[in-house]
């Protein structure tokens, strides 16, 4: 989660650097990412020696990456409309697809979510029942592998619409646009397919680790087909190139979701 927030950090300042004018309010999620992910580490890192400490600062960390991915995400939106405009024509697909990324923020809510649900110790396994600090517990609706599930399932919804807002610019006259389309849309159906089955099959969790390989390997080969874009005709690198065509780093969120649906699979038990 702390390597996640730094990047993300990194990611928002490129996209908001390409008008070359950041105004005050877009300095939040960029100055936010690596103070969060440096501070999620050092919860770390005093977790070996302090438990509860280090639980209760990555859960102010993380309830803070929440609320900046929902507050972005609703600077994006009110960028993105007319709100004085006729009716009919406040909201459009055009205003959308031309107007900063709206669901692109609300990967710093999904690492929240994710890291307080994994900073919150579920006791006993699979039983939905989270213990907060302080001895208090949260009943779930569902166990903590399915929530999971469901999560990553959002992530990547989020991650595949954002893509074919951006693509959409395009036309998709590229085939290669339709890859990242259809491998979101495959892992978003799996993941919450998988949670909602009270007890998959080894069939089923074999897919769903396809379809986050999938996910993985696209957000590699998105990001080099970017970078090839961003090169000049002799292969040049010309930082303005980068900083305003195709983003580099974009594609990886599809790694991001990828490794994160990745860590469902792992034993949902305590190491201690």
């Amino acid at each position: 989660m702390a390597i996640n927030l730094i990047f993300l950090g990194i990611d928002t300042y490129m996209a908001h650097n390409i008008s070359k004018t950041i105004v005050p309010y877009e300095w939040i999620p960029i100055l936010f990412g690596p103070t969060g992910g440096v501070l999620l580490l050092f919860a770390g890192w005093i977790a070996l020696k302090n438990r509860p400490l280090a639980t209760g600062l990555a859960t102010l960390v993380l309830l803070v990456s929440a609320a900046v991915g929902l507050l972005g995400a609703y600077f994006h939106f009110m960028r993105a409309i007319l709100p004085s405009g006729p009716a009919g024509q406040r909201v459009t697909i055009d205003l959308l697809v031309w107007a900063p990324p709206v669901l692109g923020p609300l990967m710093f809510t999904v690492i929240g979510i994710l890291g307080l649900s994994a900073a919150w110790a579920e006791i006993p396994p699979d039983s939905g029942i989270l213990v907060l600090p302080g001895e208090r517990k949260l009943q779930l609706p569902y166990p903590k592998t399915r929530a999971y599930f469901f999560i990553i399932g959002i992530a990547s919804l989020a991650t595949v619409i954002s893509s074919v807002l951006d693509h959409s610019r395009l036309r998709f006259d590229n085939p290669w646009l339709w890859l990242p389309t259809a491998v979101g849309v495959f892992g978003t159906v799996v993941a919450v397919t998988l949670g909602a089955i009270e007890t998959p099959t080894r069939g089923d969790l074999f897919t769903y680790f396809a379809a986050m390989v999938l996910m993985l390997a696209t957000g590699l080969v998105g990001a080099l087909l970017h970078t090839r874009s961003d090169l000049t005709a002799s292969g040049t690198i010309v930082i303005e190139r980068f900083l305003s065509g195709a983003p580099i780093l974009a594609p990886l969120l599809f790694c991001n979701v990828g490794l994160l649906g990745l860590l469902v699979l792992t034993d949902p038990r305590e190491q201690s």
